[in-house]
């Protein structure tokens, strides 16, 4: 495994640093947003599903922008800096909302930061690795990501610890914010810029393979049932955890995250992402069913949140290594914006919806309205013809 990392080239490493200082500033205001919401600015559920669903599905309509434009330019570094840049910008201002439209329309403005930037990050980093590496490589960058999210709600819960403010502790974001659009500016581009005449724009679905086109269709499945993980939180919160461990919570999530996302997602690069995904899909339909059901806190809050993290280091990294295998080499970016799109657009009437029920029924129907979206999204991939790398490891036929 050492000589598969080191055999990595330079930007996967970058790129991977980049989103390890982003999150940190990220996870250091996500974790605590429900609490801000709900005891400064007086807000409930519905509106944190409002919040969350209008800016994620704005997010995923710009990641299919910015991942048609970046293929038709040649160029992925001017997108990423201006995602990034547009990101560290925005987080520290929520420090200064008033009331919970203004946090709607700063959440909106980080969400274009990381709309402008996703898809192209994910074309370099496929372009720049062979194929037998792209498990792995998007495994590290997701290890990395989450290590971000493990160093920003441990701040958090110190500065908690410290009796800090909510708004001061959300406004000391803007330092990894800063350092994050700095190592972006560092990034090189794969290959030179073309000088050919561009493509044309190419934005419709039908244009996508057929394979990719059923696979993201079962992705907007799962999507539907994967609400915001803020809901996860406030559900910990109901169960009496204490809260200034609610970021604990998080921090723990994401560590396992951190270890498992390398070597699950290299594993895919062997006995396929189909496996792993349809593994994963069904672990966290458990994971919906369990935490809706249980009725109050106590020692298996842990073990219950940890496997959450291992879902996320089954699927996260995967799921993009299949968007990869599965799309056209020329048009990386434009496979990718449909995979955010697809993702994010689903993101607001899972949010919506799930707010709804939660307020509205309780958070028992709520939750087992996920698991169920994930059981059918993992019995339908299941039951797919992917490329024969796709199912058994990219050994096989990819074509």
């Amino acid at each position: 495994m050492l000589n598969r990392w080191r055999a990595l080239p330079r930007e996967v490493w970058l790129v991977g640093g980049i989103s390890l200082v982003n999150d940190s500033a990220s996870d250091l205001i996500y974790p605590l947003l429900p609490l801000y919401l709900t005891s400064v600015l007086m807000a409930g559920p519905r509106a944190l599903g409002l919040i969350e669903g209008i800016a994620e599905a704005t997010s995923a309509l710009l990641k299919l922008l910015s991942g048609v434009m970046s293929d038709r330019s040649g160029r992925t570094r001017p997108w990423i800096v201006a995602g990034y840049g547009t990101a560290a910008l925005a987080r520290p201002l929520i420090a200064l909302a008033s009331s919970w439209p203004l946090v709607l329309v700063l959440r909106f403005a980080d969400r274009v930061g990381k709309g402008l930037r996703s898809s192209p990050r994910d074309a370099l980093l496929a372009n720049v690795v062979r194929e037998d590496q792209r498990g792995l490589a998007f495994g590290l960058h997701r290890a990395m990501d989450n290590a971000g999210a493990v160093i920003g709600p441990l701040v958090a819960a110190g500065l908690l610890a410290l009796q800090l403010p909510l708004r001061q502790i959300i406004a000391w974001s803007v330092v990894p914010g800063v350092l994050c659009t700095a190592l972006a500016l560092m990034l090189r581009e794969p290959r030179p810029p073309r000088v050919a005449p561009p493509e044309p724009m190419v934005w419709e679905f039908s244009a996508v393979p057929i394979k990719l086109q059923r696979y993201l269709l079962i992705v907007a499945l799962f999507s539907l049932g994967n609400s915001s993980n803020l809901f996860l939180l406030l559900r910990a919160r109901e169960l009496g955890v204490p809260q200034p461990q609610i970021p604990l919570l998080w921090a723990l999530i994401s560590a396992v995250a951190m270890v498992g996302s390398t070597p699950l997602a290299a594993w895919s690069d062997r006995v396929g992402r189909k496996r792993m995904l349809v593994a994963g899909y069904g672990l966290y339909g458990l994971f919906y069913l369990l935490i809706g059901h249980l009725q109050s806190t106590g020692l298996w809050v842990v073990p219950l949140f940890a496997t959450y993290g291992l879902f996320l280091s089954a699927t996260e990294g995967v799921e993009k290594a299949l968007v990869a295998d599965l799309a056209d080499p020329h048009h990386r970016g434009t496979a990718f914006g449909w995979f955010h799109l697809t993702t994010g657009l689903m993101v607001l009437p899972a949010s919506l919806g799930f707010g709804w029920l939660y307020e509205s029924v309780g958070s028992r129907i709520a939750f087992t309205a996920g698991a169920v979206c994930a059981l059918g999204a993992a019995l339908g991939l299941s039951q797919q013809a992917l490329p024969r790398g796709a199912n058994r490891g990219v050994k096989g036929d990819l074509s």
